[in-house]
């Protein structure tokens, strides 16, 4: 799908599910075969050219499909006795910051692609090399809060990860669903737990940024959710693009900088600040 906003004039080919083809217009099929398992399927796009998706799914499966050639070039088995679904799954936050720096620096070209997931009891930090097509997996704490759940919303904001509802199941399988909110520091490895922080239980919902990284939507779910809510609530560091701007804006009067200034340098400052 090519989407542009409903509120946008021009809507003639956008925001309609048209099929995925290849270069010759044969359908692609991004699965391993047909007997696997993708429900709770959680995926994002990276690499060293923006160019591999990584899908982590049911039961402990990593798999990294090439978006250029449309072929499978890596699967691996998670290090884990959970069953991964409907989990937490982002890149690093570093991981744009070196991007952008490659600009500047090759060697930076050469770096591991970072990612984190999250699902129950298990935390893993997962670090792809492209040049040797392997996978380096890291235990990564979970706080005895969140560990019941998955079926969660989460965000990542920069090196902070929020995580809102979730589902469990108890003893006897009664479905048992969250209001609190977590809190993940991805630089300080720490945990945060905000309980019964939500009006209302969430579960199967997504949370997606504003343009501007200042607000968050959830939306979804079995309630059908749409709620909005302020990123300072929920960590009054977290400064969205337009402070970061107005920030550097000043430093540069202020010290009356006169040399060219590129974008990379806020995202250097803004990692550091």
């Amino acid at each position: 799908m090519k989407y542009v906003s409903v509120w946008n004039d021009i809507l003639n080919n956008y925001n309609e599910w048209i099929p995925f083809t290849d270069n010759h217009n044969h359908p692609i099929i991004i699965g391993r075969d047909e007997h696997q398992y993708y429900e709770g399927v959680r995926a994002v796009i990276g690499g060293r050219n923006n160019n591999l998706l990584f899908i982590t799914y049911y039961l402990q499966n990593i798999s990294i499909f090439d978006l250029n050639t449309f072929r499978f070039i890596k699967h691996d088995t998670l290090p884990t006795n959970d069953s991964i679904w409907f989990h937490c799954f982002v890149s690093n936050s570093e991981n744009g910051q070196g991007q952008q720096m490659m600009k500047i620096n090759q060697e930076i070209n050469k770096q591991n692609y970072q990612m984190l997931l999250f699902c129950n009891n298990t935390g893993l930090s997962i670090e792809y090399d492209e040049d040797n097509n392997t996978f380096q997996f890291h235990q990564l704490p979970v706080c005895d809060d969140i560990a019941p759940f998955n079926c969660y919303a989460y965000v990542c904001i920069n090196d902070v990860i929020l995580f809102f509802g979730g589902c469990s199941w108890d003893e006897i399988y009664f479905v048992v669903v969250s209001k609190s909110a977590h809190k993940y520091s991805i630089r300080e490895n720490k945990w945060i737990t905000f309980q019964n922080a939500l009006p209302n239980p969430l579960h199967y919902c997504v949370a997606i940024l504003s343009e501007e990284n200042n607000h968050i939507h959830i939306i979804g779910g079995s309630y059908e959710t749409h709620r909005k809510t302020k990123v300072r609530i929920w960590d009054p560091l977290l400064l969205s693009k337009n402070e970061i701007k107005y920030i550097i804006e000043h430093w540069i009067q202020t010290l009356k900088i006169k040399l060219g200034w590129i974008d990379d340098f806020n995202k250097i400052i803004f990692k550091y600040r």
